[in-house]
């Protein structure tokens, strides 16, 4: 037993991390919490096409489960997976509801996009693009990153609302779930200004606690069994997909996941120090096989896009620096196959601040960025604010990188950027091209 654990110490690069057992389990579930909510929204979303609620409840699970796990064991890195947000919305609104595809359809397209993001890694062209990033907008992404996860924290709170006219407001403070998320940042600061071990999972447990007391705590169990699963699992319809002459959908599932995923990856890194000296990701093609693998799996499973979470940042706040991290989500991910209704008790009050705690010690990234530089501030500026307004990674991505690239240009240092850069450059430009029609 000691040699086995000596072993997985090894493996996982505990001492040259600084990694131990309790922080990493610690940091694992509170990836999981931060991050439950998945197992009910994403089925709700995907049920409006057609497909059984309790079967994609379990596929939900099941992915998230697979990804999470090969990630920690294959890539080594603290970064949970699950079916991407927006992803599933575009699964749902645009392409099936929208299009008229069939749900199996549209499985088809997705498991299209999961094998392409495979034969793009094994040749080598995603690990390119991922490397052709200016180095100097990682802590920019990171930053943006966290302005987006402290948003979505602040409108899970209700502290932050949508307004006809001033586009986002105050929200009521005097509403009880908000107080309660107010009540649980307070207390996830405190233990963290304390230095009290797992101190945003403690607070959020605490918070979970006040809102049962208070009778805030909905939780509303329905019939559930794993087995539901055979109501989507292997109903994916490939042929309908090259059929229906999918290659714009199939694309579109590419493009967004795969930048968002690059985007995660960079901000949960920058995080975590995992780049090395040469601001590289070692094992980064572990990292985005994991990824093609969870997504081919989801997609055979019975639910759309599997991606990288940004929410593996609290993980990375709490303390998780190894593939032990991301085990221990995919584990809890497991147990809730069979425990999924308690999962939903989860309330938003719990999991809100611990959001807006990791996104605002994302924000110290900012520092890192060479503000005196015209090129790179406009860029990374770009960058930090489109992520959180436009609620998409891959937008803000895509903004940065255009202007990085145009801005080189104009002060004449063409030589300076490289053919890839041009090209993704261009694809950018299409893509904005292409939305506005």
């Amino acid at each position: 037993m000691i040699l086995m654990k000596a072993r997985l110490e090894r493996y996982f690069e505990f001492r040259e991390l600084g990694a131990n057992w309790r922080t990493e389990i610690l940091a694992g579930s509170t990836t999981f919490v931060t991050m439950a909510y998945i197992i009910f929204v994403n089925p709700a979303i995907l049920h409006e096409t057609g497909m059984p609620l309790t079967a994609v409840i379990a596929a939900t699970c099941l992915c998230a489960a697979f990804g999470s796990v090969l990630m920690g064991v294959l890539a080594r890195y603290p970064i949970a997976l699950a079916p991407g947000m927006g992803l599933n919305a575009y699964f749902t609104y645009t392409v099936v509801k929208g299009l008229g595809v069939p749900w199996q359809t549209a499985l088809g397209a997705v498991f299209l996009s999961g094998v392409a993001f495979l034969l793009l890694t094994a040749v080598g062209v995603r690990r390119m693009i991922v490397s052709a990033i200016p180095f100097e907008l990682y802590a920019a992404v990171a930053v943006g990153i966290g302005l987006f996860i402290a948003l979505i924290g602040l409108r899970n709170a209700g502290i932050i609302v949508a307004s006809p006219s001033t586009l986002v407001t105050m929200g009521n403070l005097r509403n009880p779930e908000t107080l309660l998320a107010l009540v649980g940042l307070l207390l996830i600061a405190s233990f963290m200004v304390r230095r009290i071990p797992g101190a945003i999972l403690l607070g959020m447990l605490c918070t979970m606690a006040l809102g049962a007391i208070f009778g805030l705590v909905r939780w509303q169990p329905q019939p559930y069994s794993f087995h539901d699963i055979t109501a989507t699992a292997l109903h994916l319809d490939i042929r309908g997909a090259v059929r229906f002459g999918l290659a714009e959908i199939v694309f579109v599932f590419l493009f967004v996941d795969l930048f968002d995923n690059i985007g995660t990856l960079v901000a949960v890194g920058k995080q975590a120090r995992l780049f090395d000296e040469r601001n590289q990701i070692p094992r980064i093609n572990r990292i985005l096989y994991s990824d093609a693998a969870a997504t081919i799996a989801g997609s055979l499973a019975g639910t759309s896009t599997v991606t990288s979470y940004i929410e593996s940042a609290a993980g990375v706040v709490a303390g998780g620096r190894t593939g032990v991290t991301a085990i221990v989500t995919g584990l809890l991910f497991f147990i809730s196959l069979f425990i999924a209704p308690v999962a939903g008790a989860i309330p938003n009050a719990a999991t809100a601040p611990a959001l807006i705690v990791v996104g605002s010690l994302m924000i110290g990234h900012a520092a890192e960025i060479p503000w005196g530089d015209p090129v790179v501030a406009i860029s990374a500026f770009l960058i930090v604010v489109t992520i959180p307004l436009t609620f998409s990674i891959a937008n803000g991505l895509a903004f940065g990188f255009t202007a990085y690239t145009l801005l080189k240009l104009a002060r004449g240092e063409f030589r300076d950027v490289s053919w890839l850069v041009y090209a993704l450059t261009i694809l950018f430009i299409a893509r904005f091209v292409y939305l506005s029609v």
